[in-house]
């Protein structure tokens, strides 16, 4: 784990529904990361150093289940909800020409912002994640179902205390190749530990739908600026086929593919997921499709 990163001071910064919790390094250009479900920004503590040494690296715990402060009872947990907080907190920090980088879950947030909320975003970034009507990939959709019974994160929360549980298909399995790293246990504590937490990401599970992606998605051709796709080219959870339709939906964008890691290429291909950000970063706006 990135001692720079985990020693860095975190930060608040309120939005309509409650508190975002953050760490920042670096001086430059902002880069806001956004991760997926039951991760923290801790999702990034591989590739951030790198880029913090040209970049001002911003690095939020959303509500997506691994934060350690609840949400309001009233906020809006929706995934529109949780783009229009993305939005709110860009705002809160005066950040503008924001470089947006997600992942998983966070990936289709980052849609949603840029469909809804473009104005504070000059770059995007999309790491293997949900999309147009992969959203949740079919493998993680009985969380979806589960999240209608009262108490069911909780217990579904539970084995994963187990090592062996972390890693296998139940698991962090199928999204990185190390899933019993200890990072994986971080990852759940909170949700283990608050009730709150497990309000949020229930809510959260029950309002996903397609729907929101796919409207996003007719939006694309608006968004003219730089975009890179990074994916990881044997992903089970999602395969190269949505990276591959994200890259020619949008006017401006090119396409990386990864060898040897899964879903989580920060997790198992940091560096090169952190060159090939620093690259893009480095492109003239007009020459990023080169």
């Amino acid at each position: 784990m990135s001692t720079r990163f985990t020693q860095a001071e975190v930060h608040e910064v309120a939005v309509r529904g409650g508190t975002i919790r953050y760490r920042e390094l670096g001086e430059g250009e902002p880069i806001v990361f956004v991760h997926g479900l039951l991760v923290s920004g801790l999702l990034w503590r591989k590739v951030v150093p790198a880029l913090a040494e040209t970049h001002r690296c911003i690095v939020p715990d959303w509500p997506l289940g691994s934060h350690e402060r609840a949400m309001a009872p009233e906020a809006d947990m929706t995934p529109l909800g949780v783009a229009r907080m993305v939005a709110e907190f860009l705002e809160a920090l005066e950040l503008d020409g924001v470089t947006l980088v997600g992942n998983d879950t966070g990936g289709a947030i980052c849609q949603l912002v840029i469909a809804h909320h473009p104005e504070r975003v000059g770059r995007l970034v999309l790491t293997d994640c949900d999309a147009y009507e992969n959203f949740l990939p079919p493998m993680f959709r009985p969380l979806q179902w589960l999240a209608h019974v009262p108490g069911a994160i909780w217990a579904l929360l539970q084995p994963a205390r187990l090592r062996a549980v972390r890693r296998s298909p139940l698991g962090f399995g199928p999204l990185m190749r190390d899933a019993g790293d200890p990072i994986t246990e971080d990852y759940l504590r909170a949700g283990l530990a608050d009730r709150g937490v497990r309000r949020d990401t229930a809510r959260f599970l029950r309002a996903i739908s397609s729907r929101d992606t796919l409207a996003a998605a007719e939006r694309f051709g608006d968004f003219e600026r730089p975009v890179l796709i990074v994916w990881a080219q044997r992903d089970r959870v999602f395969p190269l086929r949505f990276g591959e339709r994200l890259a020619a939906a949008f006017p401006d964008a090119r396409l990386e593919r990864v060898d040897d890691s899964r879903t989580f290429i920060s997790e198992d291909q940091p560096e090169r997921l952190a060159g090939l950000i620093a690259e893009f970063l480095a492109a003239p706006r007009s020459a990023a499709r080169a």
